[in-house]
């Protein structure tokens, strides 16, 4: 492995995986792994997501008699990701502002995998660790929902895949991802524009009827895609919606759903010509559900007490937006998302600072040992 956790970092990031595509960072992983004596496992998740890797797990055996800990980060990126050219500019490592810089969530991957090479180095008698780093999380949490969780003998953890070192999610809310297709009636604008029932005008006034934006506190939905239409001497007999709606109340999240579907319902139900009636096919998929732990989890406990070790400032905080980690919680783990100090992700400008890099390593470190010494 490289001198240092920024050179570590710069390397890894600088290997295309766009989702899908995570083979040859796993491969580079694997490696790392085997390097530092880990037991190591790829499942077949990869089948059901279409990628060309499966989640890449690992087991650290530790010298004290204890149930191991979780950490967590995923393997792909957002596009533009492939070609990634990093370049250290003062405080900061960005990229040269054609892609993304990666950072979301190959800081994870860095912080993890160097806290446990440093712990090794210094012979450091820790309980066992586990080490997972799935696919596709940024396309669905696809690795996390196809997860082979009989490899996990963990009860709590983290996932680095968030902003600031130092602060958690506690919690995040549910989802449900929305597909609609509204069925006009195709003729010639010209020629005939009375005999056909214009799509794009069906979902006009649906979505100008829907709720949008944020609905309260724990409430938010969106319209994030709609395509349509062929030609302007065409009516438009289909559009192609795609909206979310994301709520810490299940309540809250049937009721703005039910009120964005309707809306569709309704606008289509205005429209016939010659018997023929507009209509909306409807593809609802609840993408994961809110999870919330308490400040008195184990799992909260460790990383405050962690953060006040190193002097880093800690915050706990809810979240608004879905992770993995919402998928672990559905399956029994006690699981916080934790920043790993990345920042603009998801654009051409996204950063990390390398003292984000550094105390991102010091946390995790921390957090093992005092996991290990911490009574059951």
């Amino acid at each position: 492995m490289e001198k240092s956790v920024i050179e570590y970092f710069i390397n890894l990031v600088q290997i295309d995986s766009e989702s899908k595509n995570e083979k040859a960072t796993a491969e580079r992983l694997v490696e790392d792994l085997k390097e530092l004596g880990a037991e190591y496992k790829i499942d077949n998740a990869n089948e059901k997501t279409g990628g060309n890797i499966g989640n890449l797990y690992a087991y650290f055996p530790g010298k004290i008699s204890k149930k191991p800990i979780l950490f967590c980060s995923h393997m792909d990126t957002v596009k533009p990701g492939n070609g990634i050219k990093p370049q250290v500019k003062g405080d900061k490592i960005v990229s040269d502002g054609t892609t993304i810089l990666g950072s979301d969530d190959k800081s994870g991957i860095a912080e993890i995998l160097w806290a446990i090479k440093e712990l090794k180095e210094a012979n450091e008698e820790t309980a066992p660790v586990e080490v997972l780093f799935t696919i596709s999380e940024e396309i669905g949490l696809l690795g996390a929902k196809y997860l082979d969780y009989s490899m996990i003998k963990s009860e709590i953890g983290y996932a680095l895949d968030s902003h600031h070192v130092g602060h958690i999610s506690i919690g995040a809310p549910s989802a449900n991802r929305m597909k609609y297709i509204v069925r006009g009636k195709e003729s010639h604008a010209g020629v005939a524009p009375e005999k056909g029932i214009n799509a794009i005008r069906v979902a006009s006034e649906a979505i100008a009827a829907m709720p949008l934006g944020r609905i309260d506190h724990e409430t938010t939905c969106n319209v994030g895609y709609i395509s349509g239409g062929k030609a302007t001497n065409i009516i438009p007999n289909e559009v192609i919606i795609k909206a979310e709606v994301r709520s810490h109340d299940p309540k809250k999240l049937k009721e703005v759903t039910d009120k964005m579907t309707n809306a569709l319902l309704e606008a289509a139900a205005k429209f016939e010509i010659d018997g023929y009636k507009a209509a909306v096919e409807i593809d609802l998929d609840e993408e994961y559900q809110a999870f919330r732990l308490s400040e008195d989890d184990e799992t909260i406990r460790l990383a405050e007490i962690a953060a006040e070790n190193i002097g880093i400032a800690y915050k706990g905080e809810v979240g608004g937006g879905g992770s993995d980690v919402n998928i672990f919680n559905q399956n029994g783990l006690k699981m916080a998302v934790a920043g790993s100090g990345m920042d603009k992700v998801h654009t051409v400008d996204e950063c990390i600072a390398i003292s984000e890099l550094e105390n991102g390593v010091k946390w995790v470190k921390e957090i093992i040992r005092i996991y290990s010494k911490s009574q059951d």
